[in-house]
């Protein structure tokens, strides 16, 4: 009797444990949606939505999220760029290549570059990597989306490699000595029989991958200038819904104002674009799973 009680003591709490990610997530999303509901009853969500001018602090403003959606992507694409090609390469390596005793010298030291403060990342896109860029490109300006991207996506390659090769180390072993009793080679084994196997667990980290560029503060902020415009020239000064949200959270508005809800349906539209390529790749990860 007194095991039972145990037990569903702890049934109770593993309950209440996951039932509060729910009510947290459900906070968030009211907040956002009785915020914003506020800000669009004097802002027209046509003009919200396709005006191409941010200009919500100036004396004539402007409310058009286009300028930040560009940066948000614009700087997002340039670190998938980097990220996907480079942790799929160094997850396949570690799979099925690395001995152990590699495996696990260069798996930690890897993620390591999870671990560093995003301030110093964007202290080296602006200080380092973008001086640097400046001597192949000298028209670059000193605030630019593409130093600030190649960073961020440096920085995000942990999360594409340490999830893809724990889904390709998943795959049954059976399946490699198969591939190989066919005469198969290592690469081809790993590329057209263990890839493919484990390719909902790789979009999975893909998808990941995604929603931490997309959500990035410090590096965009720092690296990236704070400057709304609406380009999709990785060499121009941009600004991204993050960083805008943290510009006027610093204080400089007063609470309640049109100016601060401004941050609530920037924060709204952030979270309805990473919610819809959250659910996109769930259904990416359920069609290859099917498919293998």
């Amino acid at each position: 009797m007194s095991l039972r009680i145990h037990e569903k003591i702890i049934e109770g709490g593993l309950f209440l444990a996951a039932l509060s990610s729910i009510l947290i997530t459900a906070g968030i999303v009211w907040i956002l949606v009785y915020e914003s509901v506020v800000f669009f009853k004097q802002v027209s969500l046509f003009d919200f939505l396709t005006d191409t001018q941010w200009t919500p602090l100036f004396v004539d403003p402007r409310y058009g999220i286009l300028p930040l959606l560009s940066g948000t992507f614009v700087t997002t694409f340039i670190a998938l760029i980097v990220a996907v090609p480079l942790g799929t390469v160094a997850a396949i390596y570690l799979s099925e290549y690395a001995s152990h005793k590699t495996r696990e010298i260069i798996k930690p030291t890897l993620e390591l570059l999870s671990a560093v403060p995003t301030v110093i990342y964007g202290y080296f896109a602006f200080l380092f990597v973008t001086p640097l860029l400046q001597k192949f490109i000298p028209q670059l300006p000193g605030f630019n989306m593409l130093g600030a991207g190649l960073v961020m996506g440096i920085m995000i390659i942990p999360y594409v490699s340490s999830l893809s090769e724990d889904a390709m180390k998943a795959v049954p072993m059976h399946i490699r000595e198969g591939s190989y009793a066919m005469g198969a080679t290592r690469m081809q084994t790993a590329l057209r029989v263990v890839f493919p196997s484990a390719l909902s667990g790789i979009v999975s980290a893909y998808i990941l991958a995604f929603s931490r560029a997309v959500g990035e503060t410090m590096v965009v902020a720092i690296a990236a200038g704070m400057q709304p415009n609406f380009t999709l020239n990785p060499l121009e000064p941009a600004e991204t819904i993050t960083a805008y949200i943290v510009q006027v959270s610093l204080g400089d508005l007063p609470h309640g104002t049109i100016g601060y809800q401004t941050i609530f349906a920037a924060g709204l539209t952030l979270f309805c674009m990473t919610l819809f390529f959250n659910i996109a790749g769930h259904y990416l990860r359920k069609r290859f799973r099917q498919a293998y």
